[in-house]
């Protein structure tokens, strides 16, 4: 399906590819500075997932609307599993880990990445207000949803290792 952007959507979707572009750099970046085996297959995994959303943002910025109903139900299983199997692992590791306290760099670069996708996930937000198409409102609230997923990921990281403790 072929869709013509206001100028203002264009601008929106060209905010969203410089975030992605961002991510996509940080989680790549990171994850080879990342010491901890765990925290470098997880930032490896968001990389990806970056990239897909970049991807979806090119096609939406060509004026092609994706198909969320084949592509986004199978990534979105997948982000969801990994994201489960993660807080898995991390659960069953945490008690070991809370002695052993927990890598200074590991720990920056996940706060970092967390305020990134805070950041990241509210422009989402205001995004998807701005759009008339229903069906691109709803591609741009299934890559927010994943982005809270990553932010999700990285904060049970965190506190799973000592990082983050919410009293």
């Amino acid at each position: 399906m072929s869709y013509n952007l206001s100028q203002k959507e264009r601008l929106l979707l060209e905010d969203q590819k410089s975030h992605e572009e961002v991510c996509i750099k940080k989680y790549t970046e990171y994850a080879q500075k990342a010491q901890c085996p765990q925290l470098k297959q997880l930032l490896q995994t968001y990389a990806q997932e970056e990239q897909q959303h970049l991807n979806t943002i090119n096609q939406l910025l060509a004026g092609q609307i994706p198909s969320m109903n084949q592509q986004g139900s199978q990534q979105g299983q997948q982000s969801q599993q990994g994201s489960q199997q993660s807080q898995q692992n991390m659960q069953g590791q945490q008690n070991q880990s809370s002695n052993q306290g927990y890598n200074q760099q590991d720990a920056m670069l996940c706060s970092d990445l967390l305020m990134t996708e805070k950041y990241v996930s509210g422009t989402y937000d205001t995004a998807i207000f701005e759009f008339r198409n229903p069906q691109i409102r709803q591609v741009l609230n299934h890559i927010q949803k994943e982005e809270q997923q990553h932010g999700e990921g990285i904060f049970n990281y965190m506190q799973s290792k000592g990082m983050y403790n919410v009293k």
